[in-house]
Order: C-alpha cells, then structure tokens, then sequence
C-alpha cells in the first residue's frame, strides 16, 4: 500500500501513511503559467494498492483529483482507494430551479470513473453516499473531536440547532459529557435567542460542535448568547473548518477557541482524521 497525496491533504496523508505504516509518495503538484493544473506521481506504483488522498475544495483542487486519479490509473495498480476528506458541493444536493445541476451529484459522478473505492468524512448530506456505484462509506471526524475536547474540559456539548444532535452526541460520548442543541426563539422581527433546550449553561464551559463552519454567523450568535446564559467558556468545534470571509477572526473575537480537524488543513487544525480514516481502510 502506498499514500499518494494531493497538494490540498498534505498533512492529512502524511498523518495516515504514518498511522497505517506504509509509504507516503512523491507528488509534484504545480500551476503552468496560464493557471492550468500539472501533476507527476514520482513513484513507481504497479502493484500498488493506492490511496488518494485530496479534499475537493476549492475547485483547482476538484480538477487536481481526477488528474492524480487518471496519474495513478496510468500505473497497473492493484487497486485505488481514493479518500475526500471534504466532499466539496455536498450541500448542494438537490435542484430547486429548472436548469440547474445537482452539483453534489455530478461530483460523484465523476469521482467513480477512476476509482475502485471512496471514502469520505462527514459528509453534509448522507444521501449523497447513494449516487456512488463503487463500494462507499462516510465516516465522522467527531470522536477524535471528542476525545481532542476531553482535554479541554467542556461540560456540556451543544448541537447548533436539532439536525447537528447526533453530532453533539458522538462527541459527548467520546468523552462522557452530556448533550443538547440550540433551539431558537424568535423575539421580534430583528431578534432571536438561541438557548440550550434541556440543559442549563450557566457557570459551565460548553462547546458548540457542527459539521461544517462556513460563514460562523449562527456560532457566532450561538456563542453570544450562551454567554449571555451564564456559560463561563464557549469553544466551537467542526470536522470541516471553511471559515468563508473572515469568519475565523470573527469566531475568534467571541469564542475562547476555535477547532477543525485536517480535513480542510488551517490554522486551527488541532485534530486529525487520520485514525477514523485508517481504522476503515484496515476493515480491508
């Protein structure tokens, strides 16, 4: 077995070719002057058990993907395992106007054609896992938050709103803390208050826990309010840390710390997915 990483996973292959022991490869991975996409596997690879390891995002790195899939085809490998940490256009699941494509559909699509098995992690839509004709599993990132957070000494693990509970849930049980999620209230047409529903926050730390963190608007307001509740310390954690413009520093101005894990590779990522990922590939 041999690790092929792309230019956007770079930490994250090195992570799992250490935790599953085998070889990480040599990729060269550059822009030509006209901004197009190039890309070279230096190593040797027939007979080969390949994993391909790229998030796909932004777009450049989507195009990166297939290029490295068809490098890898080149060889007569024995099998490719490709791994997208971060399934890119996966809350764009459905179509809502005539004319328009179901992206996270059409991404699927295209990442089978020069695969033999996928893997992803926590991808925002499940059902997504069902356009794949190829052997397919989505994995999540939130024990390894867990058991990151249990060291940091949350009370209580907060859900941002009912859909994100059983995130909240997988990550209290890593830890033993107890669980609950936002439920929003609208106070007037300019005003909400989110408050946990069953459980009280004052004078406990809370983390605040979700898939993705794009925007950081609602754990943003989240964190404002459980303050305002009486909560003593509130970080926000997620598996995919997007933080579009200028979130992070926002996050970072109300929130007493801000985790994500290598699945898209930032400043704030603390904890890796590399042990979930190896645990599955081990399963053979």
């Amino acid at each position: 077995m041999i690790i092929v990483p792309g230019s956007a996973s770079l930490s994250l292959s090195k992570a799992l070719a250490s935790e599953l022991g085998v070889k990480l490869a040599n990729v060269e991975s550059r822009r030509f002057p006209d901004d197009e996409g190039y890309v070279r596997i230096h190593d040797d690879l027939d007979g080969e058990e390949v994993v391909l390891v790229q998030t796909a995002y932004p777009d450049e790195k989507i195009i990166e993907l297939f290029l490295l899939q068809d490098a890898a085809r080149e060889f007569n490998v024995n099998k490719i395992i490709t791994v997208v940490p971060y399934f890119g256009y996966a809350r764009q699941d459905r179509k809502f106007n005539t004319g328009e494509p179901i992206s996270a559909k059409t991404l699927a699509k295209h990442m089978q054609l020069s695969s033999d098995s996928l893997l992803t992690v926590d991808i925002h839509e499940e059902s997504i896992m069902d356009w794949f004709d190829i052997p397919s599993k989505n994995i999540s990132g939130m024990p390894q938050i867990g058991v990151h957070l249990k060291d940091i000494g949350p009370e209580i693990i907060i859900g941002p709103d009912k859909g994100a509970l059983e995130l909240a849930k997988s990550v209290a049980e890593a830890m033993g803390a107890s669980w609950d999620y936002l439920e929003k209230t609208r106070i007037d047409g300019e005003n909400v208050e989110m408050k946990a529903k069953n459980l009280s926050v004052s004078g406990k730390k809370v983390a605040i826990v979700d898939d993705i963190i794009a925007t950081g608007g609602t754990i943003v307001k989240a964190t404002e309010q459980l303050k305002s509740q009486g909560a003593t310390e509130v970080y926000a954690a997620c598996t995919h840390g997007l933080f579009a413009k200028n979130a992070l520093s926002k996050l970072q101005n109300v929130c007493d710390r801000v985790i994500s894990t290598d699945t898209i590779e930032n400043a704030t990522s603390v904890v890796s997915v590399a042990y979930e990922i190896a645990k599955e590939i081990r399963k053979g």
